[in-house]
């Protein structure tokens, strides 16, 4: 239950921020333009709001009619399921159409030059990936880039069973994708290597061997939830005072190698070896300064001994790349760039009967998100959401920003407007298929939570 408290709650809070920022954009472009906004709302508020505030209007200069953003109400709805902001004389999902029939302002969204009714439906989408880079900026800024070169992992990596039907083993080191150096500084290394016709990879420390990689496999580990991880080495960092470990002499440094007489070369082996002898006294083969030496210890009755982990990059010899502020910029463009055009190419997949079932909606966003609390786990996460936002809203679909991009493209060719009465009847339908769009993303997550 814990877990998933921290799961929603990093949802929610990434959610609300990049709704932020993306309306931040219609509105801030909106304001340049001198159009007045007459709602910003943080998530959606049909019936009433969590909180709303409306600042007190100060006299016009000369009677002036500009727009203020003291023309605005501010407020915090209670469906999170994203947020608006309402600009004067357009037709959005407030379906005002009372407003359309009066005398058009010289404040409003209509009467103003097509280019620049243009930047401000783009204005969300722009504010989204400038975010998203910012986000990368800082990450690299923060933490920096610190990652294990593949073939420094000397006991291989661990795959789902998704990619061990398709030819890999657990143990495995790749090398290449489709003859290209897998290199695991990059951030889309795995998604290389997903989208490939063969990787190669190193078996048994001697072998080569080429894995054919089928045409849906990206579909094919969605069940598992990801690809592959490294194999962790048991190497004890601390010991729990009062525990199993303690009793049997263990020491920090230690490197557990077996369980009676089954070898634990990695954390994946010894798991269910300890489990098998809950409670029960065994002997723990262990490395310690070169020797190998035997122990008796009794795991509890949830096959644990009480210890820490070493964290894996101080055991295989791992990179640390450090930026400076000015260096950070142009790592998150390149982040930034990369994951959009990973993300564009990504979803070509989704027109087929396996993308549409893969289809998740707030499970399948919350489920990304680590069960326990981590900044920097959360920044990649919502940079990559801001990412995906940016590009969802610029799909020429009525409803959202592109539909009404759409519109306005046509306006500018043409230099005619679409009727109101076609913008009307776009925005009904775009909304309808929208909502329908939602029901089956989240049905989806039902079924795969019964299942």
């Amino acid at each position: 239950m814990e877990s998933f408290l921290i799961k929603a709650l990093q949802l929610i809070l990434a959610l609300a921020f990049l709704v932020i920022i993306h309306e931040l954009g219609h509105y801030t472009f909106a304001r340049i333009f001198g159009i007045r906004i007459e709602k910003f709302y943080m998530f959606f508020n049909p019936w009433f709001s969590i909180a709303k505030w409306k600042p007190k209007p100060k006299p016009r200069k000369n009677g002036s009619e500009r727009a203020s953003w003291r023309d605005t109400e501010y407020g915090i709805g209670w469906v999170p399921l994203g947020g608006y902001v309402k600009i004067a004389g357009m037709i959005d999902e407030s379906m005002d159409t009372e407003q359309m029939k009066q005398e058009p302002q010289p404040w409003e969204f209509r009467t103003k030059p097509a280019w620049q009714r243009l930047l401000v439906m783009l204005g969300g989408v722009l504010f989204n990936f400038i975010l998203a880079i910012l986000i990368y900026a800082g990450i690299a800024l923060c933490w920096g880039d610190r990652y294990i070169p593949l073939e420094n992992a000397r006991e291989g990596f661990d795959f789902v069973p998704a990619a061990q039907k398709a030819g890999f083993r657990n143990g495995d080191i790749p090398l290449f994708a489709d003859g290209e150096k897998i290199d695991a500084s990059q951030a889309d290394f795995q998604l290389k290597m997903i989208e490939a016709d063969t990787v190669k990879v190193l078996r048994n420390g001697t072998d080569t061997v080429g894995v054919a990689i089928p045409e849906d496999f990206l579909f094919r580990l969605n069940d598992d939830k990801g690809f592959m991880a490294y194999r962790v080495p048991v190497v004890i960092d601390r010991i729990v005072n009062g525990e199993a470990a303690a009793a049997a002499g263990m020491l920090a440094g230690d490197r557990i190698i077996a369980v009676d007489t089954v070898a634990t070369p990695t954390y994946t082996e010894l798991t269910p070896a300890l489990e098998s002898y809950a409670g029960k006294r065994v002997d723990i083969g262990i490395i310690r300064s070169g020797d190998t030496i035997t122990v008796a210890a009794t795991p509890n009755e949830f096959g644990k001994l009480g210890f820490q982990l070493r964290p894996i990059t101080d055991i295989y010899d791992a990179v640390t790349v450090n930026y400076s502020i000015l260096e950070s910029i142009p790592k998150g463009w390149e982040l930034g760039t990369g994951m959009l055009t990973n993300y564009v190419g990504s979803m070509s997949h989704v027109f087929t009967k396996e993308g549409a079932q893969s289809i998740g909606g707030f499970g399948a966003i919350g489920d990304m998100f680590p069960s326990r609390w981590n900044w920097y786990s959360f920044w990649q996460i919502t940079a990559f959401l801001s990412v995906a936002l940016a590009f969802m809203n610029i799909i020429p679909i009525p409803g959202l920003d592109g539909g009404h991009v759409m519109f306005l493209l046509w306006e500018v060719v043409t230099r005619r407007k679409p009727s109101e009465k076609v913008l009307i009847a776009a925005q009904y339908v775009g909304m309808a298929f929208l909502l329908l769009l939602l029901i089956y993303a989240n049905g989806n997550d039902l079924l795969r939570a019964f299942r």
